[in-house]
């Protein structure tokens, strides 16, 4: 394998430093606790009273909170240092990243509310340390197409009963049916069966033909549509947690760091093109071996000639 130099050299100890530094359980245990002390504080500031009185604490403490946060993002990016391709091929890296630089944006820092709302979302970083948190946001992530086409069809459901609704009850009941919007709303709150049995008392009043139109809705609504949604939820779940498992199986995948403690060696191991610069070097050592045995073969051929001129 080729030398990668003084300076690639260094970027591989600065590299294994940072990884040891960010794989440690203390590390991830300490910006646990700070995400929830970062929280705490964003709920402290709720209470008028407490954010009158101690505002000044809170701000140093919300500072320091954002110090802290741009620390572990240095130490992170800084474990990427051999490889920064890697750092961001992970969506977590790319979210954390995102999250703690918003605060220094110069429009977002004079915006209250996007402010606010940023530093929620730094609460949404503790599913990179709660692997159950985590494998629930992958299978939401998953489960988002198959959502789509849930909503697409259960839209479709709830307006043409809307409409039908709308023909037979409008005049009766214009409160809940007296438009399609109306009426599409008031299936939608039908559709938890709450209030379902109101809806049907009254339905009966203007025609016993209505419990047709309730029991099916309820049925192809209520059971149907929904169990099909949480179909869907839970495949997508057990889909996230084969996927968790198979990078818990595979260390070796991309944009994973190597193991803590592992020395230059290990962090180049996986990087683009190792495979093919190996295999480069060992044809060659094989070339220099062949080379170093060919005068020593060609002395025993000059030897054996040597031998057989000289002979009766």
């Amino acid at each position: 394998m080729t030398d990668p130099g003084p300076a690639g050299r260094g970027r591989m100890k600065l590299a294994a430093r940072c990884r040891v530094a960010t794989e440690a359980p203390a590390f991830s245990m300490g910006v646990f606790c700070l995400i929830l002390l970062n929280a705490a504080l964003m709920g402290a500031e709720t209470y008028s009273g407490l954010a009158g009185e101690h505002r000044l604490l809170l701000h140093t403490a919300e500072q320091a909170c954002l110090a802290l946060f741009s620390l572990e993002m240095v130490l992170r990016i800084g474990a990427f240092a051999d490889r920064p391709k890697a750092f961001f091929r992970d969506p977590w890296n790319l979210f954390d990243l995102a999250v703690v630089a918003s605060a220094f944006v110069p429009f977002v820092r004079e915006n209250t509310t996007l402010l606010r709302l940023l530093r929620l979302a730094r609460v949404l970083r503790t599913a990179r340390f709660l692997p159950h948190l985590r494998i629930l946001l992958i299978a939401v992530g998953r489960s988002l197409p198959g959502t789509a086409s849930f909503l697409f069809v259960g839209g479709l459901v709830l307006y043409v009963y809307a409409m039908v609704g709308w023909v037979c009850f409008a005049e009766s009941d214009p409160g809940h049916y007296g438009s399609v919007g109306r009426a599409m709303l008031t299936l939608f709150l039908l559709t938890t069966l709450d209030g379902l049995t109101d809806a049907v008392r009254a339905g009966l009043q203007i025609s016993r033909l209505s419990i047709l139109y309730y029991a099916s809705y309820a049925l192809l609504a209520s059971f149907v549509l929904v169990n099909v949604l949480i179909g869907v939820v839970l495949n997508s779940l057990d889909e996230a947690r084969e996927m968790e498992d198979a990078e818990r199986r595979d260390p070796k995948r991309p944009g994973s760091p190597p193991p803590a403690g592992a020395g230059p060696e290990a962090s180049g191991a996986n990087a683009p093109g190792t495979d093919v610069r190996e295999r480069i070097a060992t044809a060659r050592r094989a070339l220099d071996d062949l080379e170093a045995s060919l005068p020593a073969a060609d002395s025993r051929t000059d030897r054996r000639l040597e031998a057989s001129h000289s002979g009766p």
